[in-house]
């Protein structure tokens, strides 16, 4: 009962100022997710060279809910991430070419550095908070939509 109450709320995450649902315009400030579980939008920082994908979400004592980081990649590659100066549990949500999420790892613990690896192919890893994506329901097989992504291969595309 508390997990779909939890669901619930963070569902709203998903829903547009004016009510409705999550559309199929993209912007590059954010990121849409779908499965199984519903529909949730992030709105992201975007680290996309290798300055700010090193910084990454370090020293920040808060991240709003429904906030996070997209890393993104030049090509598909098998990234390692570690909490070393990050003050917040994140969730890593690691994504390939196609924006089929391959791998989480959830509650990353703060100060840790101990590799966290992505596995194979990943394009782009989203950072949210930590237990949100158990929470939520996210899982292995969802689908991530954002415009860097290629509307040639990905799963769900930002042209209509």
């Amino acid at each position: 009962m508390l997990r779909r109450a939890v669901i619930a709320a963070f569902f709203a995450v998903g829903l547009l100022a004016a009510g409705g649902p999550v559309q199929a315009a993209c912007s590059e400030e954010r990121v849409d997710l779908r499965g199984d579980w519903g529909q949730a939008r992030f709105r992201v920082e975007i680290a996309d060279t290798d300055a700010l994908r090193a910084q990454g979400l370090m020293n920040r004592e808060n991240l709003a809910r429904s906030a996070g980081m997209l890393f993104i990649f030049e090509a598909p590659t098998s990234p390692s991430f570690w909490m070393r100066n990050t003050l917040i549990p994140l969730d890593m949500i690691f994504v390939d070419p196609t924006g089929a999420v391959t791998h989480i790892h959830q509650n990353a613990v703060p100060h840790d550095t101990t590799p966290i690896p992505g596995g194979d192919n990943v394009l782009m890893v989203l950072e949210i908070n930590g237990g949100l994506s158990e929470a939520m329901g996210i899982d292995v097989g969802s689908q991530l939509r954002h415009p860097r992504l290629d509307d040639d291969i990905a799963l769900w595309g930002c042209s209509p």
